[in-house]
């Protein structure tokens, strides 16, 4: 019986022995997972932060522009990064762009439109042509300046707007077709170049502007000063690379008295040329892209200043494209052989003016030329 006993306890025993073993070793197999399940843990919340982080400023951008009446944040955003040509008009591979500019508030003529540069965006061969058109081009519709047509189109009935009517005008001189336009009012321009950290431009030549306007002083009589000096400051330019914020770059697009050739309309024209291309790469640089901020207040200071008929999906679009095309990029001024400045007469108000050399109105030999360039 003792015996019987004993064997009894030795198999509890023995049970027990292989029960805490099975324990030990099932705590083992639970201690050698842990630090797998970790991992995987960890690999799925980097990811999830990943997704988050990559998503957050997209997010954050479309609520805080919302806030400040910037709509279409998130449709320019999407179009940017994953629609195709088709979704944009364009013909025979090219969209073609009317940017305007206005002396705004505070400047003689806010209206008129001394800045008309046609840009011409190939989506086949990724490049981009610039053509500043002079602002004293006669168009006898209006029997007035081409640079008049924004002002006219937006204060007669009929003309379909300001943008419009500008398209229109424009559209008929190059024999181009216009598929969209943007207005840039240069009273707040120097907001957006100070936005993005202002820009570096290539000065062909030196000049010096000894006239110079100050805004604001217009009509001053500089206290019976007969040569009403205080109405002009004095401004230089060297030749080369220089770095401008906003109130050198509109000093630089605006000036009209400088020396060393830099006094006419066509000189003029490409220095414009150059900040407005300055300006675009700055503003598709990856440093601004990809900082909200940045993005806030540049659209912030681009709704002030710039008013346009472009759908958000497709600035999305042609900013992707401009993108890939600025290292491609052609700025030229409507040829002056093309052009004769009539003598002063009534026919024109006795204003300087230019017409085609074929005549007052007859745009053929423009239109030839427009089509030779964007070949």
């Amino acid at each position: 019986m003792k015996n019987f006993k004993f064997k009894i306890s030795n198999f509890k025993l023995a049970a027990k022995d292989a029960k805490t073993a099975e324990t030990e070793q099932s705590n083992s197999n639970i201690e050698k997972a842990k630090p797998q399940r970790q991992k995987r843990i960890i690999v799925f919340g980097v990811f999830l932060f990943l997704i988050l982080l990559l998503l957050s400023p997209i997010i954050v951008a479309e609520t805080i522009f919302k806030k400040a009446g910037v709509n279409g944040f998130t449709d320019a955003a999407k179009s940017f990064l994953s629609s195709n040509n088709s979704e944009i008009v364009s013909q025979n591979g090219r969209v073609n762009l009317l940017i305007l500019g206005v002396g705004g508030k505070g400047h003689d003529g806010p209206d008129l439109t001394d800045t008309m540069i046609f840009v011409s965006i190939s989506l086949t061969n990724h490049s981009i042509k610039l053509v500043s058109i002079p602002r004293d081009i006669w168009i006898p519709e209006i029997r007035a300046k081409i640079n008049s047509a924004y002002y006219w189109g937006g204060t007669q009935p009929g003309r379909g707007g300001g943008l419009n009517f500008s398209k229109q005008i424009v559209s008929e001189v190059t024999g181009q077709p216009v598929d969209c336009a943007l207005v840039i009012d240069f009273s707040g321009f120097q907001d957006i170049i100070d936005t993005i950290g202002g820009i570096d431009v290539t000065v062909d030549r030196s000049f010096t502007d000894t006239k110079y306007p100050v805004t604001g002083r217009e009509n001053d009589l500089c206290n019976g000063d007969p040569t009403l000096a205080c109405r002009y400051i004095t401004i230089h330019f060297n030749a080369g690379i220089t770095h401008m914020d906003g109130t050198t770059a509109l000093e630089f697009v605006r000036s009209r008295e400088g020396d060393n050739g830099e006094n006419t309309d066509f000189a003029r024209s490409v220095r414009q040329q150059k900040v407005i291309a300055a300006v675009g790469k700055k503003s598709l640089s990856f440093s601004t892209i990809v900082n909200p901020v940045k993005d806030y207040k540049l659209l912030l200071a681009i709704k002030a200043s710039v008013q346009t008929d472009l759908d958000p999906t497709v600035i999305g679009v042609l900013a992707r494209n401009v993108l890939k095309s600025m290292k491609s990029v052609n700025s030229q001024v409507l040829s002056t052989d093309l052009l004769i400045n009539p003598p002063a007469m009534a026919a024109y108000d006795k204003q300087y003016v230019l017409i085609p050399k074929l005549g007052n109105g007859r745009w053929q030999d423009i239109n030839k030329w427009f089509s030779s360039i964007l070949k």
